[in-house]
Protein backbone atom coordinates (compact mmCIF):
# COMPACT_ATOMS: atom_id res chain seq x y z
CA UNK A 1 0.00 0.00 0.00
CA UNK A 2 1.28 3.54 -1.00
CA UNK A 3 1.09 5.99 1.19
CA UNK A 4 -0.82 9.16 0.11
CA UNK A 5 2.07 11.46 1.48
CA UNK A 6 4.62 10.09 -1.07
CA UNK A 7 2.06 11.64 -3.97
CA UNK A 8 0.79 14.98 -1.88
CA UNK A 9 4.29 16.23 -1.01
CA UNK A 10 5.05 19.42 -2.47
CA UNK A 11 7.54 18.49 -5.39
CA UNK A 12 8.94 20.42 -8.39
CA UNK A 13 6.12 18.08 -10.15
CA UNK A 14 3.12 20.05 -7.82
CA UNK A 15 5.45 23.50 -8.50
CA UNK A 16 5.00 23.42 -12.23
CA UNK A 17 1.56 22.31 -12.03
CA UNK A 18 0.55 25.10 -9.35
CA UNK A 19 2.43 28.37 -11.45
CA UNK A 20 1.33 27.39 -14.44
CA UNK A 21 -2.19 27.00 -13.52
CA UNK A 22 -1.91 30.35 -11.83
CA UNK A 23 -1.04 31.84 -15.44
CA UNK A 24 2.49 32.54 -15.18
CA UNK A 25 5.37 31.89 -17.80
CA UNK A 26 8.06 30.16 -16.01
CA UNK A 27 11.51 29.22 -17.50
CA UNK A 28 14.45 26.91 -16.38
CA UNK A 29 15.87 29.60 -14.42
CA UNK A 30 12.56 30.54 -12.25
CA UNK A 31 12.16 27.01 -10.68
CA UNK A 32 15.62 26.91 -10.15
CA UNK A 33 15.75 30.26 -8.22
CA UNK A 34 12.48 29.06 -6.74
CA UNK A 35 12.25 25.44 -5.68
CA UNK A 36 15.93 24.94 -6.45
CA UNK A 37 14.85 22.33 -9.21
CA UNK A 38 16.90 21.21 -12.13
CA UNK A 39 14.36 19.22 -14.81
CA UNK A 40 11.62 22.14 -15.77
CA UNK A 41 12.03 20.77 -19.50
CA UNK A 42 11.72 17.10 -18.59
CA UNK A 43 8.80 17.91 -16.35
CA UNK A 44 7.00 20.63 -18.93
CA UNK A 45 7.57 17.18 -21.52
CA UNK A 46 5.77 14.72 -19.53
CA UNK A 47 2.71 17.19 -18.57
CA UNK A 48 2.35 17.29 -22.32
CA UNK A 49 2.80 13.76 -23.61
CA UNK A 50 1.75 11.69 -20.23
CA UNK A 51 -1.08 14.37 -18.99
CA UNK A 52 -2.17 16.04 -22.17
CA UNK A 53 -1.43 19.06 -20.65
CA UNK A 54 -1.74 22.30 -23.33
CA UNK A 55 1.43 24.21 -22.70
CA UNK A 56 3.11 26.65 -24.63
CA UNK A 57 6.47 27.06 -25.24
CA UNK A 58 8.47 30.25 -26.14
CA UNK A 59 11.60 30.28 -27.28
CA UNK A 60 13.56 34.27 -26.44
CA UNK A 61 16.82 35.53 -26.59
CA UNK A 62 20.10 34.95 -27.88
CA UNK A 63 20.35 31.51 -26.44
CA UNK A 64 17.14 30.24 -27.05
CA UNK A 65 15.92 30.24 -23.69
CA UNK A 66 12.16 28.55 -23.19
CA UNK A 67 9.62 30.32 -21.43
CA UNK A 68 6.32 27.91 -20.77
CA UNK A 69 3.24 28.88 -20.07
CA UNK A 70 -0.63 26.99 -19.80
CA UNK A 71 -2.52 28.30 -23.06
CA UNK A 72 -5.26 30.50 -22.40
CA UNK A 73 -7.91 28.38 -24.03
CA UNK A 74 -7.79 25.43 -21.66
CA UNK A 75 -10.83 23.97 -20.05
CA UNK A 76 -9.39 23.17 -16.43
CA UNK A 77 -11.46 20.70 -15.39
CA UNK A 78 -10.25 18.39 -18.11
CA UNK A 79 -6.83 18.37 -17.26
CA UNK A 80 -5.11 15.40 -15.86
CA UNK A 81 -2.85 15.67 -13.01
CA UNK A 82 0.13 13.90 -12.42
CA UNK A 83 -0.34 12.02 -8.70
CA UNK A 84 1.80 15.00 -6.80
CA UNK A 85 0.06 17.25 -8.08
CA UNK A 86 -3.35 15.59 -7.51
CA UNK A 87 -5.00 18.13 -4.94
CA UNK A 88 -4.19 21.32 -7.24
CA UNK A 89 -7.28 19.31 -8.90
CA UNK A 90 -9.56 19.69 -5.98
CA UNK A 91 -8.41 23.38 -5.85
CA UNK A 92 -9.93 23.62 -9.30
CA UNK A 93 -12.96 21.98 -8.57
CA UNK A 94 -13.68 24.72 -5.47
CA UNK A 95 -13.07 27.19 -7.63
Amino acid sequence: MIDDQFYSGKTQVFWVCDVLLKQRTITHQTEIEEVRGWRLGAIIHRLIHDNGWPIHAEYLGSHNVAHYSLKAEVDRAAIRFPPSARSLAKQEEVQ
